[in-house]
């Protein structure tokens, strides 16, 4: 800490900021542009200027740029000197003299930092009267529009695309006054994080083409806290709303995991929610056709068929909250409730499960991530299949880099110049196990490519002898004891090694070495960490519910004449073929379908509910880490059509299940009364009633409010149907309220702030100011033990002699993509136009043999495959690699074998 005096008084501050973070920090106001807490100063804006003195008796003193100047003890600096306004006055005059002045069409309008900037400066009158710069905007694909002449040259995007997140197509050209920032030429960007621009970019340059569809005023959209729904990461998003439809992500900051930044599919991956074709009422299928039913009506329907059933199964979701899973359990009973993943998964996360628990190994955060200084990923294509972890990767790569440099430790953390000048490129972290290549090739130090039974084989090794086990390899090749040395003294050498593996290839004994890998690490005392990924969002808080894969569901099906299936939010197709699925469906004579989304098994459903998508609903989903976390319904969907009957999963479920054992209820069943019932019942769900305040809570008589104060067309919304305002809908389930009425800013609960906005900051940069003031945005409870050394948790692996490469039959293994084989994005229209064109990956090896054909064409339990190719030159021979997950390509593909495969035109 160190003494400062800002404008006469008295300050303890954190010495290893700069003074513009410490002011900031104290709620002292000080315009800036280039600067940003994770991309750090500059000094390029020249807007956040201060006069800072030598000692009390100098009166003079200089003008210097604060988030260039250090926090030194007895610092004396003053913000109100009449000067420096006139000063930054002057810059915002400079900055705006090219600026097209177009706030009444600009979508940052009324969220711009630039708005902002220029009101705290009092620049309100324009002296500028000659012609203004023009430049040509670029395409820059689907998620991100580009108006450039906009651009007040701060260089946070070209410090943000290729400094911080690696980007490699984009970048600043010209010079002086003509500085153009954007790509060589039109194209869609390339990096996994493009869509961070948006929010990076003070002014609005760069602004988000989805939002464009249903825009809407950032005051007059409805929000709430949420969690991310696609990948086991968990970031904290906010959703803001409009006339029904999802509208807007943006980033909500949470210091343990995402902070300022959301991956692309996270940003941009939501607009399924949105589909016109969605059903809003329930209805029942039989000879006659389809006939839509009254709430009252289907539920007693659904609960005289499972009165009538002598067996009833449930399939759960991993896309669904815990409290749809539990209500869904509690309804069929604990041995009928499937978890709804394929074998391959299940079995995955029940051993991740099983390794959170008991091993005692610490599981990182995002942010921590950053600090490990040797990282090994085993089998995992993180890019893909986690983005955030691997942005962490890269910035772990990036300290890495620097912290051997004899300037480092002296150097001032936020000074990004001088981080950039001494980094060191050669000096990498990361080292990969992958079947082929992927996004981190780029920053690691060493790649092993091999078929996922090679992984496995190299993964034991590294094991055996970090564990001093000796083992007995066939064909143990001498460039394969090369490797294992390579990773094992790399791993040896550090002080802190980080282990990431997951569920994403299928194999349990990569996942088995990475915890033995960290484990023998962990009893040599090194600060080790262990990061295990999973399917979706909450894989975790499934398989913590249920013992019983998707296919022990559909084998009791057929063979122990199961009377009625019910399915959970569950595209059954994802995971099991199609003929399997049809087979199981003709044995089973009730079928009962929740979901919110179409999907095949729809059509073949004796009863059909439509359920609320994670915008319409609230509950808690559990990520990577074991940590539970709750995220909130933004809207009503009832407010917009009353004839709509969309319900949360487990309101239905529970309204079933009251009907089926004649339990009369007098109230409603409310979102804590499922929350209180599981948590009683299931010990490691304990800590989830203390995760987010009840329906009851209030501060000084108040909800917390999802509209801002400054809605100014909130009647607007049904003046179609009536002039007079409707009585808002009253929120029964959660702290919030459906209003602009209630409490909007408190500081101890900052937390479940639903939206950013305080006097005088209207942009996103205001978490920038919330982040340094350190409020409480650090929510969600982590369930499971955090660290224990004394831990003798060890899992015993046997090993197996692989047949590597069988000629003449082929090998199929999954690639991912980050758009597209999560299984809601898919049908977001935006992503599903990118993921048209699903293509092989296949060893250039097969090239000659294939006649340079541009598609192949394979048969697979009598079923024709055709894909464009996509060569590699890595991958194995007599393997393919197919988009796992995305339509047509169920789950239960990976390691089948192909016999042949011919090019095609």
């Amino acid at each position: 800490m160190a003494i400062i005096y800002i404008d006469s008084n008295k300050y303890h501050v954190d010495s290893s900021q700069n003074v513009l973070q410490a002011c900031l920090s104290l709620n002292i106001d000080i315009p800036y542009f280039c600067w940003h807490p994770a991309l750090g100063s500059v000094g390029s804006c020249r807007l956040c200027t201060v006069r800072q003195y030598n000692n009390f008796h100098d009166h003079t003193g200089k003008i210097v740029m604060s988030c260039m100047l250090p926090v030194l003890n007895n610092t004396i600096i003053s913000t109100i000197d009449v000067e420096v306004q006139k000063h930054q006055k002057g810059i915002i005059e400079l900055l705006m003299t090219n600026h097209p002045h177009d706030c009444p069409i600009c979508e940052e309008g009324g969220s711009c930092h630039l708005q902002d900037m220029t009101i705290m400066t009092k620049h309100n009158f324009r002296r500028y009267r000659f012609p203004k710069r023009t430049h040509r905007n670029q395409y820059l694909g689907s998620f991100i529009s580009h108006q450039m002449n906009r651009c007040i040259s701060c260089y946070r995007c070209v410090r943000y695309y290729k400094d911080y997140a690696d980007g490699t197509d984009f970048g600043a050209y010209g010079i002086s006054n003509n500085v153009y920032f954007g790509r060589f030429q039109d194209g869609s960007l390339e990096s996994e994080y493009s869509g961070n621009l948006v929010e990076v970019c003070p002014t609005g340059v760069f602004t988000d083409k989805v939002y464009s569809k249903n825009y809407n005023r950032k005051w007059d959209l409805q929000y709430s806290p949420s969690i991310c729904q696609h990948c086991s990461v968990g970031c904290n998003i906010m959703i803001g709303e409009r006339y029904g439809k999802l509208n807007k992500i943006e980033n909500r900051y949470h210091h343990d995991i995402n902070r300022y930044f959301l991956c692309d599919l996270g940003r941009f991956g939501h607009s399924y929610v949105n589909l016109n074709n969605r059903y809003k009422q329930p209805f029942m299928n039989d000879d006659n056709g389809r006939k839509f039913l009254k709430k009252n009506n289907i539920i007693k329907l659904a609960s005289n068929i499972l009165k009538t059933s002598n067996r009833v199964i449930g399939i759960g979701s991993i896309r669904s909250s815990i409290e749809n899973n539990f209500s869904l359990k509690k309804l069929v009973g604990e041995k009928n409730f499937s978890s709804g993943m394929s074998n391959i998964d299940h079995n995955c996360v029940k051993l991740i499960i099983d390794i959170l628990k008991n091993s005692g190994i610490y599981i990182p955060t995002l942010q921590e991530i950053e600090a490990y200084d040797i990282i090994l990923i085993i089998g995992e294509d993180i890019t893909q299949t986690a983005a955030m972890v691997a942005l962490s990767v890269r910035q772990a790569s990036k300290r890495n880099s620097r912290i051997n440099n004899v300037h480092y430790r002296n150097t001032p953390k936020w000074h990004s110049a001088a981080m950039l000048n001494i980094s060191d490129s050669n000096k990498k972290c990361v080292y990969i196990l992958h079947t082929h290549e992927t996004k981190l090739d780029d920053i690691s130090q060493f790649n092993y490519y091999g078929s996922i039974q090679e992984q496995e084989i190299l993964a034991l090794a590294i094991s055996d002898k970090i564990n001093n086990i000796k083992q007995n390899f066939n064909d143990f090749t001498v460039s394969l004891e090369k490797t294992v040395s390579i990773i094992v003294n790399a791993l040896m050498s550090g002080k802190k090694p980080l282990i990431i593996s997951g569920s994403h290839s299928g194999s349990l004994s990569l996942i088995q070495s990475s915890v033995n890998i960290a484990k023998g690490l962990q009893n040599i005392h090194k600060n080790v960490g262990l990061v295990l990924l999973t399917p979706s969002v909450n894989s975790i808080g499934v398989g913590l519910l249920s013992h019983m894969s998707i296919e022990v569901a559909l084998n009791k099906c057929i063979n122990k004449k199961v009377d009625t299936l019910i399915v959970l939010e569950n595209n059954l197709y994802r995971n099991i073929s199609p003929e399997i699925i049809d087979a199981v469906l003709e044995k089973v004579k009730n079928i009962i379908v929740f979901d919110h989304q179409r999907s095949k098994i729809i059509n073949k459903s004796t009863l059909f509910f439509p359920l609320s998508n994670f915008s319409e609903s609230s509950g808690t989903v559990i990520n990577y880490e074991g940590r539970a976390q709750r995220f909130f319904s933004t809207f009503n969907p009832i407010i917009y059509d009353n004839s709509s009957f969309i319900l949360e999963g487990w309101k239905w479920l529970y309204k079933i299940y009251f009907q089926t054992h004649n339990i009369q209820v007098s109230n409603s069943i409310h979102l804590d009364t499922v929350i209180q019932e599981y948590t009683k019942d299931i010990d490691i769900f304990k800590k989830i009633k203390d995760l987010a305040p009840n329906s009851d809570f209030r501060i000084y008589g108040q909800k917390i409010a999802r509209f801002p104060h400054r809605a100014s067309s909130r009647t607007a919304i049904n003046t179609n149907k009536n002039i007079h305002e409707p009585k808002q809908k009253s929120d029964n389930d959660t702290m919030f309220s459906f209003s602009m009425e209630g409490n909007q800013n408190s500081e101890k609960y900052s937390k479940y702030i639903p939206f950013i906005w305080s006097p005088g900051w209207n942009s996103t940069q205001l978490w920038n100011k919330y982040e340094l003031n350190k409020l409480n945005f650090n929510s969600g409870i982590r369930l499971f033990p955090l660290h224990n050394q004394d831990s003798k948790y060890f899992l015993n692996q046997t090993f197996n002699n692989f047949i590597i490469n069988i000629k003449k039959k082929w090998c199929i293994i999954p690639y991912y993509l980050l758009f597209g084989s999560e299984e809601m994005s898919y049908q977001s229209p935006e992503i599903n136009k990118k993921c048209n064109k699903i293509y092989a990956l296949i060893s250039i090896y097969h090239k000659k043999e294939l006649n340079q054909k541009k598609r192949i064409e394979f048969f697979y339990s009598g079923k024709s495959f055709q894909y464009f190719i996509k060569f590699s030159e890595k991958l194995k021979n007599y393997h393919i690699g197919l988009p796992i997950g995305m339509p047509g390509l169920p789950r239960s593909l990976i390691g089948q074998r192909i016999k042949k495969i011919r090019g095609i035109i």
